[in-house]
């Protein structure tokens, strides 16, 4: 059974949601699992990922949803081309401000957006973090990225994504354009975090060979930045390594904190 306890932060006139997580058996109260979603994710898009993988290392955890994801509050500005930034730099700095002990250090759990959110927060905030693990993460705007989104684009426009309503309800449509609309968008084309990324934290990089909406060379990019990082292609595997794979990912996760961290 989950150990999780739903919680609400308020910051101005936003309200973030998040879950506590505790482990069946902690070894540490020093570092807390900070897992940060998808594009289109949120709290229960992870599904039990993230318990079992507090469990499998012992540690606590902290599941939270971005502005406008799931419970949190609705957008309240038109996203821009910064909007990775905005979370990494803004919202996330201040929701660790307020809801994690500054005597506890962070190792963050990253997928797709939130994998880039962890390479930038990182990056400029390297004294909270004890390491960083992202799983199908982008520091570029491919051409494979634009052409996976157009056959998301047309299966929502036919009504084949409606269980997003489950996670999002009213705030669905506008969550799903906000992601769809940018990347596609000209100005985005360029989209390049590389120059910006890069520390000596530990990190581990995970994404499938047959990730729809990016190649190896994601992976090639960021690890190039982190000469202490460690970088896993998964064959037969998709954008979502950790429901696709999880008990080869619980692994590959549990062997390199070991390795770093025992």
């Amino acid at each position: 059974m989950p150990f999780f306890y739903e919680m609400k932060l308020k910051i101005g006139e936003i309200v973030l949601n998040y879950d506590e997580i505790e482990p069946q058996n902690r070894q540490s109260n020093e570092t807390v699992l900070l897992f940060l979603h998808e594009a289109l994710g949120s709290i229960g898009q992870w599904k039990s990922f993230p318990q079992e993988l507090c469990n499998e290392l012992g540690l606590d955890g902290i599941v939270y949803e971005r502005q406008g994801h799931g419970n949190s509050s609705p957008f309240t500005e038109a996203r821009t081309e910064r909007y990775l930034h905005n979370y990494a730099f803004e919202e996330l700095p201040e929701f660790i401000e307020s809801v994690i002990p500054k005597n506890k250090t962070i190792l963050l759990i990253g997928h797709s957006d939130g994998g880039t959110i962890a390479l930038l927060y990182s990056s400029k905030f390297p004294t909270r973090i004890s390491g960083l693990v992202t799983m199908a993460a982008h520091v570029i705007n491919e051409p494979e990225t634009i052409a996976g989104i157009q056959p998301a684009i047309e299966a929502y426009q036919e009504g084949k994504l409606v269980g997003l309503k489950k996670y999002h309800a009213e705030k669905t449509h506008a969550l799903f354009f906000a992601w769809a609309n940018i990347w596609c968008d000209e100005g985005f084309n360029d989209w390049n975090i590389v120059p910006e990324i890069g520390s000596k934290l530990p990190g581990l990089f995970i994404q499938g060979a047959d990730d729809q909406y990016g190649t190896a060379q994601q992976l090639e990019l960021i690890e190039s930045k982190f000469p202490n990082g460690r970088s896993q292609l998964i064959k037969a595997c998709g954008h979502h390594p950790h429901l696709e794979q999880t008990q080869h990912v619980l692994s590959i996760i549990k062997t390199w904190h070991d390795d770093w961290f025992s």
